[in-house]
């Protein structure tokens, strides 16, 4: 199971002196070479004890201010958000040899934010939001069906559908980046951005 690497090169020419800038770059790349969900990121979070926790979501806006993401604030993965709002992001994007790390701090969206955009969901996601109690047990496919259910009697189709109480978004506020293009010989590059004061510092670490 050894992969070679040697699909392109990451130089300190190539890159843009923002790091939001040539996440951007990456992420447009990355869709249209047509990789299956290019906004899928690993967002790893700790909880007040100091254990980690991962888990795959989807990215919904970027822009100069960070990575939004939307989730039941009830979650573990909210809960530890609450307890300790480090967090990490990782975009793996194996087909083009390609991953870019994020570190930053998460902070809750306002609602109108959240209400915007659960507006724009898909009915069936609106109604799978008040059906899930996330990360909480349940006794069988069923019960969580016959919840789902009973949503939909609650709003018929053709009626508007209210952003659950429990439901938020964030934003993560990045302080540091990796971008990490694969290479022959396990030489990869690695350019790391750091957050200094109103710029961004470029370093290159050793593979």
């Amino acid at each position: 199971m050894r992969q070679t690497y040697g699909l392109g090169e990451l130089l300190e020419s190539q890159v843009d002196a923002d790091p939001i800038v040539q996440f951007g770059r990456w992420l447009a790349q990355a869709t249209e070479a047509g990789l299956t969900e290019p906004n899928a990121m690993v967002i790893a979070t700790a909880d007040a004890s100091g254990r980690p926790s991962a888990r795959t979501v989807l990215l919904k806006g970027l822009d100069e201010r960070g990575f939004v993401f939307y989730t039941n604030q009830q979650s573990r993965k909210a809960d530890d958000l609450a307890a300790n709002p480090y967090c990490a992001l990782l975009f793996p994007w194996h087909a083009m040899e390609r991953q870019v790390r994020v570190e930053g701090v998460a902070e809750k969206l306002p609602s109108e934010e959240v209400d915007a955009y659960f507006a724009t969901r898909p009915r069936g996601s609106q109604l799978g939001a008040w059906a899930s109690q996330q990360s909480q047990p349940v006794a069988s496919r069923e019960e969580l069906d016959a919840q789902y259910a009973s949503y939909e009697r609650q709003w018929p189709d053709g009626t508007e559908i209210s952003t659950p109480y429990f439901w938020g978004g964030y934003r993560i506020r990045p302080e540091a980046f990796e971008f990490w293009q694969g290479r022959t010989g396990r030489l990869h590059d690695r350019l790391a951005y750091r957050r200094t004061n109103s710029s961004w510092e470029l370093v290159r670490l050793q593979p």
